[in-house]
């Protein structure tokens, strides 16, 4: 799914404001996980998801971010390090 993301989803997705409602931790990426993301952005567009340290290396997380978009149906607007936002 590819979209243009409009400038105020990117505006809040790059707030410092915008709390993390997603933790990945050491159990990983279930079913649950993927579907708990989907509700989310079903009820607001924007999620923003942090991966525990340790649990993957840096090509391990990109992957993950391009993983979770594309089975969350959603668009990566943005990433750095262990944190995303995925907007719907």
């Amino acid at each position: 799914m590819s979209k243009a993301v409009p400038d105020s989803i990117r505006r809040e997705a790059m707030s410092r404001d915008l709390p993390v409602t997603i933790r990945i931790g050491k159990s990983g990426v279930t079913e649950n996980l993927v579907e708990e993301i989907s509700v989310q952005l079903r009820k607001k567009n924007v999620v923003k998801i942090k991966v525990n340290r340790g649990i993957f290396d840096r090509d391990g997380v990109k992957q993950l971010w391009e993983y979770l978009s594309d089975a969350s149906d959603s668009v990566l607007v943005f990433a750095r390090g262990n944190v995303a936002v995925l907007w719907r």
